[in-house]
This record gives C-alpha cells, sequence and structure tokens, in this order.
C-alpha cells in the first residue's frame, strides 16, 4: 500500500492577469477579453514535504485559459527556484503540479496541457501593499494594492474560484505584467491583481 505524502507550506502569494479590476474569473464569470493570462507567484515561507525542507523558495506559474477559467483547456508553465535542489524541486514539482493532492489538485483538473517544469532565478518581493516578482528574463510583475475606504484594503472573500481557498484576496493594480516563453507574449499595465497570505496542505 502506498502512503501519501504529508506536505504544509505557508507564506504569500500575489497574481495578475489581462482582466480590468476586478478580474470576474472569481466569480465563475467570463475573462474580461473572453481569455485568461495569468502570472501567479508564491513565496514560501516555512513549509515541508515530508522530511524535505522548503523553507524560503519561490515559485511561480504562467497559465492561459481560452475562455472560462472553469471550463478547463488551460496551458500552464511551472517555474521552480533555482535555489532549491534536486530533492526540493522534486517536492514543489509534486505540489504545485498537483500530484500530491490538496487544492492544486483540484487547480490541475483545468489543466489542458503542461508547456514545461523549469529551474529559474526566481525574485519575489513584498512590500507593504506592493509585490513584485522577476522570472529570469521570462517574466516580470508588478503590482500595488488599491487604496479602499479609509486608506483600507479593498478585500474579496468567499469567491467561488481562486488560489487560495477561505482567504481573503486584496484587489491590486499591476503596473508591470510581462511574459514571454513557450511561444506566449504578453505586456499589459494597468490591469488586476490580487495577493494574499497562503496556507496549503495534502494530501
Amino acid at each position: 500500500m502506498v502512503t501519501a505524502t504529508e506536505w504544509d507550506i505557508r507564506g504569500t502569494y500575489f497574481e495578475s492577469c489581462n482582466c480590468e479590476i476586478a478580474c470576474p474569473c472569481v466569480f465563475l464569470s467570463a475573462p474580461t477579453t473572453g481569455e485568461c493570462t495569468v502570472l501567479i507567484a508564491w513565496h514560501i515561507d516555512s513549509g515541508s514535504f515530508a522530511q524535505t525542507n522548503l523553507n524560503g523558495l519561490n515559485v511561480a506559474l504562467a497559465a492561459h485559459s481560452p475562455g472560462a477559467m472553469t471550463q478547463g483547456d488551460w496551458k500552464v508553465a511551472l517555474y521552480i527556484d533555482e535555489q532549491s535542489n534536486q530533492t526540493q524541486q522534486e517536492a514543489l514539482t509534486q505540489i504545485f503540479s498537483g500530484q500530491s493532492g490538496g487544492h492544486f489538485a483540484l487547480l490541475a483538473s483545468f489543466i489542458g496541457e503542461v508547456l514545461g517544469v523549469t529551474t529559474a532565478a526566481i525574485d519575489y518581493k513584498a512590500d507593504g501593499r506592493s509585490r513584485s516578482l522577476t522570472v529570469g528574463n521570462l517574466a516580470a510583475m508588478e503590482v500595488q494594492a488599491i487604496e479602499g475606504g479609509g486608506g483600507s484594503e479593498v478585500t474579496i472573500s468567499n469567491n467561488p474560484l481562486g488560489i487560495v481557498p477561505g482567504e481573503p484576496m486584496v484587489v491590486a493594480k499591476a503596473s508591470q505584467l510581462t511574459y514571454h516563453d513557450h511561444g506566449m507574449d504578453w505586456d499589459f499595465s494597468g490591469k488586476n491583481a490580487y495577493y494574499s497570505p497562503f496556507v496549503y496542505k495534502g494530501p
């Protein structure tokens, strides 16, 4: 009998896409332009996969959905922090591909094609209400929270589709989103972004 590997990671994430603010995909509506191109980044503050320590590592995912995201047929490319060793790379690939259960197994059910899983230099920064990311010379993203009433953050809670279930998302605007890999070329500014803490566990 094969025993599923226990894992637990927690930290912060942010994303940006080509949709207008706020992205309607999280409400199970069609993307603003009929398709969605999204770049997602995670920084693991603390985590483990069995006995493998994953503290401090970063992961990024580029995804293209040809229509409403729940209709599936996503094309995705996964990028693993080049600071990770071989064991850590294998653990992160299993987690973020959905092979080890948890929330990523649900998201993986929408994927039609995996374009690649590669290691890259991933620089993830979080400073107050700003987030930024570079993935080598392939991708760059920078977002800032939108100021709400009284200077507070604008948040969305209990949305039916999201990267982090059960966690309110801060609504933000991207000053930059570029991605050039696997024949996909994105260059957006002023579009939707979200960020929040995350806690994922499996299986």
